[in-house]
């Protein structure tokens, strides 16, 4: 089952991610919120809209924008509305 481990913590754990660009995307249920943290950071994709990031606050440490997700996506990537991937030093394992 994929894991998403940052600082030695599982922050995300599913069998029903969705595999899109090379990316693990973590439904939102699988995620323990309590360590994303809101930035203000947004990027815009051409076919997916327009990112939101978040940064993981695990034991005191913080990875700036190190996950994010698609809050609106556009049509064709409905599938992933609300996902969240990892980048920036998570370790994603199948």
């Amino acid at each position: 089952m994929p894991k998403a481990i940052w600082n030695d913590t599982v922050i995300a754990e599913s069998a029903d991610t969705v595999m899109v660009e090379g990316n693990h995307y973590f439904p939102p249920a699988s995620v323990s919120q309590e360590f994303f943290v809101p930035t203000g950071t947004h990027t815009v994709c051409h076919w997916k809209g327009t990112a939101s990031y978040f940064t993981l606050d695990v034991a005191g440490e913080q990875n700036q924008d190190a996950a994010w997700s698609y809050p609106e996506p556009k049509e064709a990537a409905e599938n992933i509305r609300g996902y969240y991937a990892f980048w920036k030093g998570v370790t994603v394992t199948d």
